[in-house]
């Protein structure tokens, strides 16, 4: 079977609250925000770079608000971000790495993994109502800086249009 993973439904008390932080403080991009009917309201966004999207609103989930675990968005340069999302106001945890002494069991060490190496270092973050996120290091080169939350910077292709990105966000095909 050929799939692709699309959307994350995240239970959320306030649709606009969550859609300002997603929005304003993590810089996501807004794809949808319909409310056909008082009972029912689907907010659409994407973070930068991404194909995977979030979804939040009224009468899409019964799981309680702040319940779901486990969302990664990996990032270029974790110090960066985590730097940038602090100043942004948003409360993110010291970053952590996989303590590999005897081969890795889970555990932890504070700080960057000391070789910057690909998924090897970490911080958290939580939205307003509890929902958390893992930020993970992937693809750091101490030579390159990008000013883009440290996501990943779009091709050449994407940055000029050439591509459904964006453009494919306009509809609601989730």
């Amino acid at each position: 079977m050929k799939a692709l993973f699309e959307v994350v439904i995240l239970p959320v008390s306030d649709a606009d609250r969550s859609l300002r932080f997603y929005r304003d403080q993590l810089g996501f991009e807004l794809d949808v925000d319909y409310a056909p009917s008082p009972d029912f309201r689907v907010v659409q966004l994407t973070p930068h770079g991404s194909n995977s999207s979030i979804q939040f609103g009224v009468g899409l989930t019964d799981a309680p608000p702040g319940s779901v675990r486990g969302l990664y968005l990996v990032v270029r340069d974790i110090e960066a971000c985590q730097r940038e999302l602090r100043d942004q106001g948003l409360g993110v945890t010291e970053i952590r790495h996989k303590d590999t002494n005897g081969g890795w069991r889970g555990g932890y060490l504070p700080g960057l993994d000391p070789g910057r190496s690909d998924y090897a270092s970490f911080a958290d973050l939580r939205d307003p109502d509890g929902n958390a996120w893992v930020l993970q290091e992937r693809g750091y080169h101490p030579t390159r800086r990008f000013k883009t939350r440290g996501l990943p910077v779009p091709t050449k292709a994407e940055r000029h249009g050439s591509t459904t990105i964006g453009k494919r966000r306009t509809s609601a095909r989730h």
